[in-house]
Order: C-alpha cells, then sequence, then structure tokens
C-alpha cells in the first residue's frame, strides 16, 4: 500500500516537474507575468520557417524556375530586371494571398472549433464556405459580375450565412452542437441552391463558376493581397486579445461567468472575426476545402497544449495552403491541378479519421 502511495506521488511529481519544464513565467514590467509555453512556442517558430521556407520554393517554381538563392536575392533587390518582374510582379503576390488565405482559414477554424467545442465546428461543416459560393454564383450566373464583383457577392455570401446560422441557433445562447446541427442544415439547403443555379446558367457562366468553386490562387495579384492584409492587420489582435476569454468559455458558461467573461459577448465578437476571417479568404481564392478543419487539429496534436490554439493553428493554416499549392504544381508531373483539388482529397482523408476516431472515443 506504502509503495502504491510513493508511486503515486512520484507519478504526480514527475507530471508536475514535466509541466514546469513545458512552462515558464516571465516577468514583466509593473509586477505582471506571462505563462510562456515553450512546446507551443517551438511549433510555431518551426511553422513559420516551414512557411517561409515552402514560400521561397514556391517562388521559385514555374515554367521559368528559379533557385532559392537567386528568389531570396531578388527579394532583396539584387536580382536581375527579369527575376524582379518574375518574383515581384508575377508570383509573389499569389504566394502571398496563399499564406494570408491559409492563415485567416487556419484562424477561423480555430475559433468556430473552440467556440463549439467540436472537432467538427469548422467553416467547412458549418457552410460558410458554401455559403461564399452562392454570393459568387448569384454574381457570376444572374449578373454576370467581373471579378471584383464576385469577390464581393462571396463575400456577402458568406456574411449572410454566417448570420444566418447564428440566429438559427439561438436559444438562450448559442450551444456547441446545436450550431454544428444548424451549420450542417444550412449547408445542405446552400449547396442544393448552389446547384440550381449552376443549371441555370449557360455553358460559358457554367465553367468560369466551376473553376472558382474549385479553390485556386492561379492569377492572384496585388490587389488581392491588400484587402485581406488589412483584414488580417485588424482582425488578428482582436481576436488575440479576447483569446483568454475564448479560453475560459471552453471551461462551460457557468464558469466562464463566475470569473468575470460575458460569454455572449466574447462569443458573438470572436464568431464575427471567424465569419470575417473566412468569407474574405473564400472571396480571395475561393472556397479551398478543409483547410480550417484541418489546421487548428493538428496545430493541437503538434502543442499537446489545451485551449484554442489560435496561433499554431494561424501558422499551421499559412503552411500547409503553400504547401499544398507546390504540391499542385509539381507533384504530378506536367499536369497543374488547383490547390483545392489537394487540400480536399488530403481533407478528405483527414476527416474520415477524424470521424472513426472521434466514434472510437464514443463522442459521435
Amino acid at each position: 500500500m506504502r509503495t502504491a502511495v510513493k508511486n503515486s506521488r512520484a507519478t504526480k511529481a514527475n507530471r508536475t516537474s514535466g509541466a514546469n519544464r513545458a512552462a515558464r513565467a516571465l516577468r514583466m514590467p509593473g509586477g505582471f507575468s506571462l505563462r510562456l509555453d515553450v512546446r507551443a512556442v517551438t511549433v510555431v517558430v518551426l511553422l513559420l520557417a516551414a512557411a517561409l521556407a515552402a514560400s521561397v520554393v514556391l517562388i521559385g517554381t514555374g515554367d521559368f524556375p528559379i533557385p532559392p538563392g537567386d528568389v531570396l536575392k531578388t527579394l532583396v533587390g539584387n536580382g536581375t530586371p527579369g527575376q524582379d518582374f518574375i518574383v515581384n510582379e508575377l508570383r509573389l503576390p499569389r504566394v502571398l494571398v496563399g499564406l494570408l488565405v491559409g492563415a485567416s482559414l487556419g484562424l477561423g477554424g480555430a475559433l468556430f472549433q473552440s467556440i463549439s467545442r467540436n472537432p467538427l465546428g469548422s467553416p467547412d461543416v458549418l457552410g460558410l464556405g458554401q455559403g461564399a459560393t452562392a454570393g459568387a454564383l448569384v454574381v457570376i450566373v444572374l449578373l454576370s459580375g467581373d471579378a471584383t464583383e464576385v469577390t464581393l457577392g462571396a463575400l456577402v455570401g458568406g456574411l449572410l450565412t454566417g448570420l444566418a446560422i447564428y440566429l438559427l441557433s439561438w436559444k438562450q445562447g448559442v450551444h456547441g452542437y446545436r450550431l454544428v446541427l444548424v451549420g450542417i442544415g444550412v449547408s445542405a439547403v446552400v449547396t442544393a441552391v448552389n446547384g440550381y443555379l449552376l443549371t441555370k446558367s449557360d455553358i460559358v457562366d457554367a465553367a468560369r463558376a466551376v473553376v472558382w468553386m474549385t479553390g485556386s490562387l492561379d492569377g492572384r495579384d496585388w490587389e488581392q493581397v491588400w484587402p485581406l492584409l488589412a483584414l488580417c492587420a485588424v482582425l488578428v489582435p482582436l481576436v488575440l486579445a479576447n483569446a483568454r476569454g475564448l479560453r475560459m468559455t471552453e471551461m462551460g458558461d457557468d464558469v466562464a461567468n463566475a470569473l468575470g467573461v460575458r460569454v455572449e459577448r466574447v462569443r458573438l465578437l470572436l464568431m464575427v472575426a471567424a465569419v470575417l476571417l473566412t468569407a474574405t479568404a473564400t472571396a480571395a481564392a475561393g472556397p479551398v476545402s478543409f483547410v480550417a478543419l484541418t489546421a487548428p487539429q493538428l496545430a493541437r496534436r503538434l502543442t499537446r497544449s489545451p485551449g484554442p490554439n489560435l496561433v499554431p493553428s494561424l501558422c499551421m493554416g499559412a503552411t500547409l495552403l503553400v504547401t499544398a499549392d507546390w504540391a499542385s504544381q509539381r507533384a504530378f508531373g506536367a499536369e497543374q491541378l488547383p490547390v483545392g483539388v489537394v487540400t480536399g482529397v488530403l481533407g478528405g482523408v483527414y476527416l474520415l479519421w477524424l470521424l472513426v476516431t472521434e466514434r472510437r472515443a464514443g463522442r459521435i
């Protein structure tokens, strides 16, 4: 008996020691302290390095290949005029859009999964991508709009879908499973609307719509970079400023209220931010599938840290998308695929694995 007690105490001591080694408290001016998760910070640094390395390789990939060293020289202004045009005018905007779209989807997915407390609570499952697609199809099929109007239509469609999901989920608050179930229903309805719009379009508009619906970074330029960059510059600090309240809500509304968190205010604010991030990313690159679903889950498994893991999810989303874009250009020989095809295949396999895991754990 005494041996068992000693072993139990030793195990607890080892866990406490491991937790202390994994986290560090930084003293801040004014008597404040900041808890630093060493493993999470290491994962973020490695993901950022991987995203930057993949971006450099992706910039050098194409019909006119450029070695990574020459890409770096060109980015700092020491390249030839030809390299400067190819890198800074043709390929750099595409890569920046990929990084920003991936980061926005990763962060939006982490917010939705944390708010719903469900690993399936991502924009792909909730129907926000389908809502943005419906907005784009209305502009393409019914209004014959140009690229800018299609982008605005996708943004409006995503926002209206997010508003509809929130209102239909509201019943003295927003419950996680009710949010997911309502989102699945809304997704089914909007998907049917999208199919109807495609059947009513002519062959030219239908082909244009299908290309957009696949999700692609082809032809992206600086006009797509600046709106995404401005939105991320506003929303990312706003989300991170409310990260503590979001973390408290994961323990339950009653506990969060007892700790002084205004639960519904925090939830509504972060849902609006998540919808804006997802809708804007979809408007810029089309409905790129499953990045918002897989990035937060992969980030959490790497950090092994509880909570929403917002910054790791953001970095994971950016890394996934630029890596998938490189694979779509180089992994299939001469055939270049839209990035949405690659993320759809990989994300579909991951979704099946996640469903099997959740079923075995008795959560679904």
